[in-house]
């Protein structure tokens, strides 16, 4: 038997009812702040990642799934999906006219990291990326965003913000970090390669003994130039005004080397210690750094499988009004087809083919998580009604069938 490839997984039944749920009500709120679908590639060139995600993070030094093709380029499945939307803009040549695009996407990453609950090698994000703004208030924007999406889905989340500042910010940082880590030692092998290539990634280290040695890091703050600092007061000023409680993380840098300015992490224990469960940030230098015109970028993305298991652990229902429809002999089956079809016009229908005996059918409308139970058998073909059970109340009646629109 063939099965899937390790850290790879259906999303079926229940998984995939949590699924679809997640996707609409993120589609819904995006669409809702003015943001269309786009649909882009899975399979990139590798250097694209390389160049925007950064070879000092993890995801290029250890987890991309990258090829050579059959026409020898170096390509990649993608393991996020800014990049992408990036590289978009520029080759559809929006840059060039400054147009201001705002586009949400969904669908598959791929990280070869180790498995475990919430994290897979090929695992599902909700994403949305604003160009051609560079108010702060789009960051703000972006931000409420992302919380309505969480509050919408009764997700219990900590919101963490800081800024990285410029480019000018951010070289008198490292030069301060730099001075700051030649005087420590016991770093782990993957920090050392960060203090080279780029020596905040080692803020983002989650080793213990890596954290004990940063405890009295020079701050991010304390670097910021005017202009970084108004644009931050200005964010925080808009979360506080929309009731939107947040907590100033200075070792908040994302995974991801292209930030600038802004950056938020949305943290929960429902899914684990303080796990990001989405996150984002402005990326405003990476737009010129791929070759397009100077512009400006921000944007999130969330996990879905890690919001699929908050949702689960919540033991939300994940039943649809699904109806199950069945018959206890053959004779009725033509009649309750026709009944089916008049019923999916308005509700879903799970219509059994097959005649078996009442315990049995309740059994298979368990297992589909029908909250509707309708069947007929000799006495209800008689009175040309249905034997009613409502699975989640218990509740059983007779509906003649000329009612059952009605009565449903």
């Amino acid at each position: 038997m063939i099965k899937a490839l390790k850290g790879m997984k259906d999303i079926e039944d229940k998984e995939a009812i949590l699924y679809k749920k997640i996707i609409a009500v993120c589609e819904e709120v995006a669409t809702n702040y003015g943001f269309c679908f786009v649909n882009l590639p899975h399979l990139e060139f590798t250097s694209l990642f390389k160049r925007t995600v950064g070879e000092s993070s993890d995801i290029v030094g250890k987890e991309m799934y990258e090829f050579i093709d059959k026409a020898n380029n170096e390509v990649c499945l993608r393991p996020e999906g800014t990049a992408g939307a990036v590289r978009a803009y520029i080759e559809h040549k929006f840059d060039k006219q400054g147009l201001v695009k705002k586009w949400f996407y969904h669908g598959s990453m791929f990280r070869y990291e180790r498995p475990q609950k919430a994290r897979l090698r090929e695992f599902h994000q909700f994403g949305v990326e604003s160009f051609a703004q560079a108010s702060a208030y789009e960051d703000a924007n972006i931000i409420l965003m992302l919380n309505e999406i969480i509050q919408r889905l009764k997700i219990k989340a900590k919101l963490k913000i800081n800024s990285l500042g410029c480019e000018s910010c951010m070289k008198d940082f490292k030069e301060k970090l730099l001075n700051f880590f030649s005087s420590k030692e016991g770093f782990c092998e993957d920090c050392l390669r960060r203090i080279k290539l780029n020596p905040i990634r080692v803020l983002d280290c989650k080793n213990d003994k890596c954290i004990e040695l940063i405890q009295e890091h020079p701050k991010l703050s304390e670097c910021l130039c005017a202009e970084c600092k108004k644009d931050f007061e200005l964010v925080k000023k808009l979360l506080r005004e929309n009731n939107l409680e947040y907590e100033l993380d200075d070792r908040l840098v994302r995974g991801l080397d292209y930030y600038n300015k802004t950056a938020f992490e949305f943290v929960s224990d429902e899914v684990g210690a303080k796990s990001s469960i989405a996150g984002g940030g402005r990326y405003d230098k990476l737009i010129e750094h791929l070759g397009g015109k100077k512009g400006y970028g921000v944007g999130f993305a969330l996990g879905i499988e890690r919001f699929m298991s908050i949702l689960e652990k919540q033991e939300l229902s994940t039943n649809e009004d699904i109806i199950y429809l069945c018959a206890l002999d053959e004779l009725y089956i033509n009649e309750l087809f026709k009944i089916a079809i008049i019923l999916r016009k308005n509700k879903k229908v799970f219509f059994s083919y097959e005649a078996k005996k009442l315990a049995k059918h309740l059994t298979n409308a368990d297992n589909i998580g029908a909250s509707i139970f309708l069947c007929m058998g000799e006495n209800e073909a008689k009175k040309q009604s249905l034997f009613y059970k409502n699975l989640k109340e218990k509740k059983e009646k007779q509906i003649l069938i000329k009612n059952l629109e009605l009565e449903l």
